[in-house]
Formats: structure tokens, sequence, C-alpha cells
């Protein structure tokens, strides 16, 4: 059967103008989420060809393993006889060639994998990041390439590549097409221009957004880029935009497309556009901050194992940081919902311990390795919280030591026209020390040692404020604190995390432990919280758990829960902290 479908593919990529490396895949029977591959690769004229799937694609550094899809592979010439092939390790396959000549490849690719966003085929449609469906070979990873599509009727097909038709792309190389996803099957689509540059927004599935709307807001965001950027890399781009089940979602950048994940439901009310607004910016500013200009570790890109950069905090925390800058600017999002979410940054650190234990260079070297729950909140920081909070604090420290002449946007123009990441120029952190003299005419060796390279720990956020003239104040709290969370099974409560320092974890509680009552009372998921409500602090309750099937008892002593944290303009801001603000958001100074 396999054979048959192959050879429609070959009639498929009869009909597309050659290339050096012609790709294809049959996605019509999608139902059982596979597609069949076809790759015609160029004269070969050494005794063997070796093809490969990358172990990790870009936007998320862990390893994937992304060949675990891949089956049936088989290997012939062009005059259809069969070549032999060995697998040399978890990723590429040997093909051994009798005499030079092309190679044809092909492979059944498994696709189901969602919110991965690496490969996802069903009924409805196909999300195909190549990294995870087509292979390469390093020897002509450099040359052009071409892809066809055989889909069921009715589906269309979109990509920020090149078309050379309804179902067919081309690009200048496998990394172009490596960065450029397609999103193919039952959608809609909105088209706009904006400074001379076109743009397409496609939607897959049905959820309770508004297609003309979003495509509005993201006319309004992408018209900003110039603010911090002086050019725009790309002539066309794509908002490739996925409404799923469940409560997940997400989003990938790429060189000339995005991929965003929102739950169905979750576009509305205004809070949870907002959220997916600020994933929108995210991933645009990614185009410049990573897909244009990156740490030197990830140029050029290695896709066998890990490239290990102390720069993620700027891939992905300086990116986390412009994101609502862009919002704020073209009046999509209003300052006090902006200071909203730095208030939310604040809360966020001061409820992390692991800002005292790991510095934002140390997480971005460890981000292949990184894990979640209670050991990376307690003793590890996140390169996107912690590094947009570093990126805040050194745009404050040159807006004030300039007088307002530099910002923190003229270190990355200075990045994105210093270092192409198309021409392998990746910067370093000496990269950046050097751009900031160049800019202030003073070293930043110190500061660096103290943000990047040593951990935050304790931030005074009001000095932080006060040069832009806003103000930290706190929400009174009468609240009892104990500093674990967990989640209602069978009838009692598992613990999820506990705060180092907190009280819970000052009694000797960890994750696992299963809360049965407190002083007496049973607990179960709804009580949780409320048996706590009525407590003060310093108060000392009685906590029956079992921890490895046995039951136990300790005694916890409450704490108070701090306020959260809320940012608004002080009452009676200086000439010069309205000018600083103006030159930090460039946006005018908002009456209190």
């Amino acid at each position: 059967m396999i054979r048959y479908v192959i050879a429609a593919v070959l009639l498929v990529m009869s009909g597309v103008a050659q290339a050096r490396v012609d790709y294809a895949i049959d996605l019509r029977t999608p139902e059982h989420h596979t597609g069949v591959v076809t790759i015609l690769f160029p004269q070969t004229a050494g005794p063997y060809l070796d093809v490969k799937m990358p172990a990790w694609r870009t936007g998320r550094y862990n390893i994937l393993n992304l060949a675990n899809g891949v089956r049936g592979f088989a290997a012939t010439d062009t005059a259809g006889r069969p070549l032999r092939w060995q697998k040399i390790d978890k990723s590429t396959w040997r093909v051994h060639l009798p005499q030079p000549g092309r190679v044809r490849v092909n492979y059944e690719v498994y696709g189901n994998e969602l919110m991965l966003r690496s490969r996802h085929i069903d009924d409805s449609h196909a999300y195909l990041d190549a990294s995870a469906v087509f292979m390469y070979a390093d020897a002509y990873r450099k040359d052009d390439v071409s892809v066809a599509l055989a889909v069921p009727p009715g589906w269309r097909s979109f990509s920020g590549m090149p078309s050379s038709g309804p179902h067919s792309f081309s690009a200048a190389n496998w990394d172009v097409l490596v960065d450029s996803p397609i999103e193919t099957g039952v959608n809609s689509s909105q088209r706009f221009s904006e400074g001379g540059r076109d743009y397409e927004v496609v939607f897959w599935g049905k959820g309770n957004y508004d297609p003309a709307q979003i495509s509005t807001d993201l006319r309004k965001l992408v018209s900003e880029a110039d603010t911090i950027w002086s050019g725009y890399p790309f002539q066309r781009y794509v908002f490739m935009i996925h409404a799923v089940d469940g409560p997940g979602g997400g989003a990938t950048e790429h060189r000339n497309s995005t991929v965003i994940q929102i739950p169905r439901y979750a576009f509305q009310p205004r809070q949870r556009y907002l959220g997916f607004l600020s994933t929108a910016s995210h991933e645009f500013v990614h185009t410049w901050n990573v897909k244009s200009y990156r740490g030197a570790g990830l140029v050029p890109y290695d896709y066998d194992k890990e490239n290990y950069s102390d720069l993620l905090w700027v891939a992905e925390g300086s990116t986390s940081y412009f994101e609502d800058h862009l919002l704020l600017r073209a009046g999509l999002m209003t300052p006090t919902e902006y200071f909203a979410t730095l208030a939310s940054a604040i809360d966020h650190n001061r409820s992390t311990p692991g800002t005292t234990v790991q510095s934002v260079a140390e997480a971005s070297f460890d981000e292949w390795i990184s894990v979640g729950g209670d050991r990376a909140r307690n003793a590890s920081v996140n390169i996107y919280s912690e590094g947009s909070l570093v990126s805040w604090m050194l745009d404050i420290a040159l807006i004030q030591q300039t007088g307002g002449k530099v910002s923190y946007r003229d270190v990355h123009d200075a990045l994105y026209r210093r270092f192409k990441a198309d021409e392998e120029r990746g910067f370093t952190s000496a990269d950046m020390l050097r751009i900031l003299q160049d800019l202030t005419g003073r070293s930043w060796d110190r500061w660096w040692a103290r943000h990047v390279d040593a951990p935050v720990g304790a931030v005074d956020f009001s000095r932080l404020l006060d040069p832009v003239g806003l103000q930290l104040e706190e929400e009174a709290s009468t609240g009892v604190w104990a500093g674990w969370s967990g989640e209602d099974t069978a009838g009692s409560v598992r613990l999820t995390s506990v705060e180092k320092g907190s009280p819970a974890w000052n009694a000797g509680f960890t994750p696992h432990d299963t809360i049965v009552a407190i002083d007496g009372t049973r607990v179960t998921g709804p009580r949780f919280d409320a048996a706590l409500a009525s407590r003060r602090p310093g108060e000392t309750v009685t906590v029956s758990y079992l921890r490895r099937d046995q039951m136990a008892q300790k005694r916890m002593t409450l704490g108070r829960a701090r306020g959260d944290a809320k940012v608004v303009p002080v009452p009676n801001p200086t000439a010069a902290q309205k000018a600083l603000f103006q030159r930090w958001l460039l946006i005018p100074y908002p009456a209190r």
C-alpha cells in the first residue's frame, strides 16, 4: 500500500520546479495521524549518504528526539532500485551507494503532538515543522529546496515560504525550510498590508475569537516594531493561530511566521484577549531577537545535539520584556494594564526563592536540563521571567545614567545591525558589553557581574520604579500564609509545591505529602484553602498527612500573607521623571 502512496507523491513532485532537494508529503489519509514523505537528494558521488532527523526544534531548548515518529524507511535510486541502508544512531540513516547517483528516500511519519508544535496530523489539518517531518543531509543543507503537499479536497496550505502553487513551496536552503512551518487543512484566513509588507493570519479550529478584530489589532502591533529596530527582516509574515482543546497552549517563533495555540474559548474576556495579544507580540519580537540575531552558541543551529548559550535570558527574557511595550505603544494595552504586568512580575520575583540561588546566565546554560515543579522555584530561575526582570533593570539603568539618551532598545537595534544569524555571526556577552560601552561611553562590567553572572536576589523595586515616576504600593493583607499548594486527589490534597522558607517548608512538608486533616478536620480540594481562611498569622495548626502510605502529624505556625503588589504613578512627578518615563515607554506620562 505504501508503494502506491509513494507513487502518487512522486506524481505530485513531478509538477514542481526542480530544486536541488525535492520534498513531498502525502497527507490524503490523515485520520490516523500519518503522512508519507518522499525526498529526492541531488547527485551523490561518495560511497554513502547520511540522512538525518533533528533531535530538537528551534524555540524549544529540549532534546525531543524527533526521529521517534519515523517508520517504514526505504531508499532507492532514481530507477527505483533499492539501496542498502542502516541506522547508525537514533536520528541518522546511512544509505550506501554502489555508484554515484541521486538518492530517493521514503518513510512514514506519525504526527499527533499538537502542543509540542512539531507535527500534528488529523482529519482537519496538518501542522508541519520541518524539523519533525523532513530529513536532511549535511552535504545539501545549503542547497535550494522545494516542498509539495498532496492533501484532501478542500484543504488550504499556508507558509512563510514563497509559494509556487496552492500546495507547494520553495526555500533557499534547508535552514529556511526548517524555520518555515506549514499549516494546511480546513481553515480561514485574513490578509493585510502594513508598512509595505504583507501579512496573513490563518485560523484553525473554532473558538470565541473575532478574526477581523484580531487582524486589526495585529496590524497595529506590527507597525510598532520600528520603535526598537531600524529595519524589518522580512517582506511577508504569517500568523498561524490554533484554537485548541483543553487548558494548554503555547507558541513558537519562526523566521517568517509564528504558530500560536490558545484554548478555543480563551480569547475572551478582555484579560484573556490581552494574554493572546501579548503572546502574539512575544513571537513577533522573536523575528528580530532570536531569528535575526542570537547568541553565538546558537549560530549556526546544530540539530544533532544541545546548543549551549549563557544568553537565553536575552533570547526569551528580553523578548518577554518588550512584548507589552509594543502593545502599549499600539494602544492595545492601557498604562494601567501595563502597570499590572509589572506588579505581577514583582510578585513573582518575591515568591521565587531561586532568585538568590541561580543567575540568569546559569539558567540560560542549563535550560536544556531545566525541570519544573517544586525544585525549579526553590533553586532555579526562569529565563523568561527572570530574564525579563534583568532586562527591565538594565533598561532603567541605561535611561537613568544617560539622561534618557540611551535605552535597552538601542542595545537591541545594535545587535540587529551588527550580528546576522544568517551570516553565521552570533554575539557573546562580551559583544553586549562592548555595545553598552559604545552607546554610553562607560564600562558595564560590574553591573553585568552583579546582575547577569550572579543571582539577582532581592530587588529594591521602589528604587527601580522611582526614576520613571512610578511607585510600589502593597494591598493590605490580614490573611495567613502556609507556602504550599496542592491538587485534589481522591478526597484529600496531594502537595505539588512547598516554597523554601515558608511555614510549610519549615514544618518539614514536601511535595507528594497527602494532607488529610487540619486540627482534626478533614480537608478536600475545595476545603484546602478554606481550612486556613479563618486563622490568624502566628497561629499554630496540627496537620495530619500521609507519607509513604503512613499517617503522621506535624505542627505548622502560619505566617502573614503578603499583599499583592501594585504599581502606580507617584503623586507629584517631577519633570525629569516624566521625561524619563516617556523615553522608557515612548508614551506620555499618565495621569494618576
